[in-house]
């Protein structure tokens, strides 16, 4: 409670609540009405969010802003809200992105303009909901739930293979979800209730422990996507419309990390340490190897989604080198990836508006035409290729530090992506934005107005800030990450 306000509450049910309003307002004869809706609903959603910033103490230990009622008594199911500095960090960036796609797409959908907006408004409130609660249960629902809205608006809104794309994020992620289910149901069996914190205090076997982790990782590495369970992202979007392309990049590959964080590590510290090496081998074939695959791609779509893949990789390895250094990096990598993933699926979205192609081939000399665009691409570029004083360096380069002290080579195959992520994204930049003019269509473009313009510099102000001065966030999240390792410190033999 704050001032006597639920907060937590607040952040996850207001865009929610905002949703079934946008979706009030009919059909799209009504779209403006509609967009004004959405935007005040997103805008409500942050302004929730900021006041738990503002009271949040970074040198307490635990959870703050605790909620707790009887949700499911026969099964001692709790509706229990709470966050440390990881979950605030989250929530965070899910409010501020749900205010950038609603912006975003403001005249780029056209048909079923309330559905449109309303998906993206109920995803924002169940996410918020995932990063926010301390009951195993409570967590599964949201967790699970957020693949309907991001089913829809793939499947709805998004190109010529949509179904294709949908069915198989879908898949992909609810199968990967069957086997937690049982061990959350195998976890309430051993404890007689579903509270992470009592959770993290139980005494558990080895043998239990691995099959446990396994089970966890089958849902967290196909949400990261860790290699080889990535499939399904470059499908997912390439077909996704551009503001769901934002959200699933910047959002949701954030709820596996997550789940790693706030289940996986605390509940099961042995079976983490003994699997280590597994994960961490896994996580260094994604930074390597899907760098390679990157450089490859045709499409621009792709080639940022296999980014994704390969900066996410930077994540699983910070989490499961056990040390601050790594940790931190892992959760600032994730914010960083939060900006600059976004802030490129914009860029292309942009083009794609113009042009109605996404391959890299089909442009060249946009600097020409687009030059406000130009500048922009080329710092969020630059970012997603680690350049120092950006927000994609701090976490890359802190996970490096961290992986350095536990080994050498993790360090050194970790820091090549440095070397592929400028080779793919300048490659890719250099074909599209330098050069003389590809063809009569680019020749035709037009620069960014003022409303795409606010967007990106929005996200150029953050990934700016975040490089030059991540002090705040670092002491934010200080705490909560010695908890988390203290957790998987901890043995539970």
């Amino acid at each position: 409670m704050f001032f006597g306000l639920p907060l937590l509450s607040l952040v996850v049910w207001t865009p929610i609540v905002a949703a079934l309003l946008v979706l009030a307002t009919g059909n799209d004869r009504n779209a403006q009405a509609a967009r004004w809706l959405a935007l005040l609903g997103a805008l409500l959603g942050l302004a929730v969010a900021l006041p738990l910033y503002a009271g949040f103490d970074p040198a307490f230990h635990g959870f703050q802003f605790q909620e707790q009622a009887p949700w499911i008594d026969p099964f001692n199911i709790q509706y229990h809200l709470g966050i440390d500095g990881i979950s605030l960090l989250l929530i965070l960036l899910n409010c501020f992105t749900t205010v950038v796609v609603v912006l975003a797409g403001w005249s780029v959908i056209e048909t079923r303009v309330a559905q449109y907006l309303a998906a993206f408004l109920i995803l924002s409130g169940l996410m918020n909901g995932v990063f926010a609660s301390l009951d195993a249960a409570l967590f599964y629902v949201f967790f699970e739930a957020t693949l309907i809205p991001m089913f829809i608006i793939i499947g709805v809104w998004g190109g010529p293979n949509r179904i294709y794309a949908s069915v198989k994020f879908f898949l992909y992620t609810l199968l990967g979800s069957l086997l937690t289910l049982v061990a959350l149901i195998y976890l309430y069996r051993l404890s007689g209730n579903f509270s992470l914190p009592a959770w993290y205090q139980l005494k558990i076997g080895l043998t239990p422990q691995i099959l446990i982790f396994l089970a966890f990782f089958m849902a967290f590495a196909v949400k990261v996507p860790m290699w080889p369970v990535h499939t399904w992202l470059p499908d997912a979007h390439v077909e996704a419309p551009t503001g769901g392309s934002v959200v699933l990049a910047a959002i949701m590959l954030k709820l596996g990390g997550y789940g790693f964080v706030r289940l996986s590590l605390p509940i099961v510290p042995d079976a983490s340490h003994a699997l280590a090496g597994f994960v961490i081998a896994l996580s260094l074939i994604a930074v390597v190897y899907i760098g390679l695959v990157a450089l490859v791609q045709n499409d621009m779509k792709k080639l940022i989604a296999y980014s994704s893949i390969s900066h996410m990789g930077f994540v699983t390895l910070g989490m499961f080198v056990f040390n601050e250094l790594g940790m931190q990096g892992a959760v600032m990598q994730m914010i960083s990836h939060g900006f600059v993933s976004g802030a490129l699926f914009l860029c292309v979205g942009v083009l794609y508006d113009r042009m109605h192609s996404r391959q890299i081939a089909d442009y060249g000399g946009v600097v020409n035409t687009m030059p406000v665009f130009a500048a922009f691409f080329m710092l969020f570029a630059m970012a997603n290729s680690g350049l120092p004083a950006t927000s994609g360096f701090v976490g890359e380069f802190l996970v490096t530090l961290g992986a350095m002290k536990v080994n050498f080579w993790f360090a050194a195959f970790a820091a090549l992506t440095l070397i592929f992520g400028a080779a793919y994204t300048l490659w890719m930049y250099k074909r599209v934005v330098f050069g003389p003019i590809g063809n009569s269509h680019v020749a035709a473009l037009k620069d960014i107005g003022a409303r795409e313009a606010f967007v990106l510099a929005l996200l150029a102000a953050a990934v700016l800030f975040m490089g030059i001065y991540p002090q705040p966030m670092s002491e934010l999240l200080h705490t909560s990450v010695m908890d988390v390792l203290g957790y998987a410190a901890r043995s539970k033999l």
